[in-house]
């Protein structure tokens, strides 16, 4: 019974610590990219998978009980808000934004349409 309760242990604290670096790499790419779209995706990125992998970090280290249900129901809630925000917001600048085109690159195949 020592042995399961050291796993869980290790595995919690393993998936906690895999989250705090998805979060010091998500600080990296914000602060690399010059452009706000290219900031948000890794700002966006980073925080849904930085958050759910040290939420089930903390499922784990907390054993089955209504607190990981309810850790559960955050990962859930965050897989599904977080995409759609940062799609919003990214199209609000993408329609706002009058120098889009520079600061955007066209791939090869809308250089052959035009």
């Amino acid at each position: 019974m020592q042995i399961i309760s050291w796993v869980q242990f290790l595995a919690g604290v393993g998936l906690l610590f895999a989250g705090i670096v998805i979060f010091m790499i998500q600080i990296l790419g914000v602060f690399k990219f010059k452009y706000v779209l290219n900031r948000m995706h890794a700002a966006a990125m980073g925080d849904t998978l930085g958050i759910g992998i040290s939420l089930a970090g903390l499922m784990i280290l907390s054993g089955f009980n209504f607190t990981t249900l309810k850790m559960g129901m955050v990962i859930l809630f965050l897989w599904c808000a977080s995409p759609v925000s940062s799609h919003l917001i990214a199209r609000l600048e993408a329609l706002t934004n009058e120098h889009l085109k520079e600061n955007c690159e066209i791939s090869g195949t809308l250089k052959e349409e035009k």
